[in-house]
């Protein structure tokens, strides 16, 4: 598995993440991996010479079922986890981004985990209440104490997390190196504004649900949008030409487009499956269809700005615009 770098903290990743959501939790909408399913997926992924894995306080037992398993090999480990989300609905504080909120959340999941750091927390979401300066001086005070190396952010507009990080900046404390979003040929809305931000602030990007919740893979879902149902059988028929699954054409290109998909598994067979991609490289052709199926409409001001800069002319530089972009990121590593 190649190696990546987590936005500008140093941290190596390998380019696929392991989302733990499912190890052990009970959300009845959905199947979960027990106990020893959840080892062998693990143990799967490592491997293949996965390190980065993904969890969150609010995944039902997932991180005291990850905490044994990693013990023995603790710092090979890119260990993330979350906080903002509501964990106790007869505690108002339980949830949000403030430093009081932040603090119990972070000695929570210390202890659930078994360990003494984590190496990346994430803001799960934008709480909308709490000031960012609050937030951010807070992941700062927690970095200096050692007990979090590197912070990221997730489900938050482009504009807030553009303040935050510039906000950090100024004033010398951590800034975000990772931001996490919703990504799939099936959900592209974050090449408006998400993207294009963390490439300008040098955020690495993780994108959750690459599957499109099995969308991707030919599975029929009863609220899936017809696009997305239409971009799936693109999919399964690309598939089925180049002689690989489904869900290694969806995750390749996520791969190809930059992003560190976190892929989740119930079942270590799927895992395997998903695994697959990072073998996968997908020629132009391939790549033209995808985008031609599955392209958003950048909107105002963007479409706006390309309209001007067709008028004058090509930009005489070697970057590559930004909203362009179809390389594939930071991916200079070893196999």
């Amino acid at each position: 598995m190649r190696e990546r770098i987590l936005g500008r903290s140093g941290i190596r990743v390998g380019e696929l993440c392991l989302g733990t959501m499912m190890f052990d939790n009970d959300m009845h909408w959905r199947s979960s991996a027990g106990q020893a399913e959840s080892h062998r997926i693990y143990d799967i992924f490592r491997e293949a010479g996965g390190n980065f894995v993904d969890t969150a306080n609010v995944y039902g037992r997932s991180e005291e079922i990850i905490g044994p398993m990693i013990a023995g090999e603790r710092d090979a480990i890119v260990l993330a986890t979350k906080f903002t989300l509501e964990t106790d609905t007869a505690n108002a504080n339980s949830g949000g981004s403030s430093r009081k909120s932040l603090r119990t959340s972070v000695e929570t999941s210390l202890r659930r985990l078994g360990t003494d750091y984590i190496d990346l927390l994430w803001v799960h979401a934008w709480d909308q209440r709490t000031p960012a300066e609050e937030t951010v001086r807070a992941l700062d005070d927690l970095v200096a104490s050692g007990k979090v190396l590197a912070v990221g952010v997730s489900n938050t507009p482009a504009w807030v997390v553009s303040s935050a990080v510039t906000l950090s900046q100024l004033r010398g404390w951590t800034p975000f190196c990772a931001l996490q979003v919703e990504y799939s040929l099936a959900a592209r809305t974050a090449d408006r504004e998400m993207l294009p931000m963390a490439k300008a602030h040098g955020l690495a990007v993780t994108g959750w649900a690459p599957l499109a919740r099995g969308v991707l893979m030919g599975v029929e879902r009863s609220y899936a949008k017809p696009r997305a149902v239409e971009i799936g059988k693109l999919v399964v028929e690309i598939a089925h030409e180049i002689g690989i699954t489904p869900a290694q054409v969806a995750l390749a290109w996520s791969l190809r487009r930059g992003v560190i998909p976190v892929i989740g598994a119930t079942k270590a067979e799927q895992l395997r499956d998903n695994l697959g991609a990072a073998k996968v490289a997908l020629d132009d052709e391939v790549m033209a269809r995808l985008e031609a199926a599955s392209s958003v409409e950048l909107g105002y001001p963007h479409e706006f700005l390309q309209i001007k800069a067709d008028l004058l002319g090509p930009v005489q530089s070697a970057e590559i615009p930004i909203h362009n972009q179809t390389g594939a990121g930071n991916r200079a590593g070893k196999e």
